[in-house]
């Protein structure tokens, strides 16, 4: 094995459960997101001589993953079919805490809910966030920032809504 296929193995393996979980939370779909983290690896692979600096490979790859998922949207068009309104209610094993949240950040503005999820589940700093993003880190931090203000009152609304339902 070459020295460039040694170290697009190292990425792989070192950034592809991340890259996997965010992908998963675009798409809301295994099978997409799978397909979705092999054709970003493809295209990390066929441009892997643009990365300059392996301490930016986790935003590098990010940043492809973002643009290969707009491309996907773009062509992806879905099954139609009639929705049983038992399969709408969610998962029943998942927490109603889990669920509530998952709602909340699905209703959060794209602008706010991709930079929180590039943090928290892919771990990213906020320059590397700017980096992926084609943004300010100033601007980074000011959405993460609103974005857990957002996440915090719809929460909190939603709090004091069940406490009232529970008083007699």
């Amino acid at each position: 094995m070459d020295n460039a296929q040694r170290e697009f193995q190292a990425l792989v393996e070192a950034h592809g459960a991340d890259l996997y979980r965010f992908a998963y939370w675009l798409c809301r779909e295994r099978g997409r997101a799978e397909d979705l983290v092999q054709e970003s690896f493809l295209r990390a692979w066929r441009s892997l001589g643009d990365l300059r600096d392996g301490h930016a490979a986790k935003g590098w790859l990010i940043a492809i993953l973002r643009r290969e998922h707009a491309r996907q949207y773009e062509r992806y068009a879905p099954e139609l079919a009639e929705l049983d309104p038992d399969d709408i209610a969610g998962d029943a094993a998942a927490p109603v805490e889990t669920l509530v949240l998952r709602q909340e950040l699905l209703r959060l503005a794209a602008d706010y809910r991709e930079p929180l999820l590039m943090q928290v589940l892919g771990g990213l700093s906020c320059r590397e966030i700017a980096q992926a993003m084609n943004l300010s880190e100033n601007t980074v931090m000011t959405r993460l920032f609103r974005a857990r203000q957002k996440l915090r009152a719809a929460l909190a609304v939603g709090d004091n809504a069940v406490k009232r339902k529970q008083q007699p």
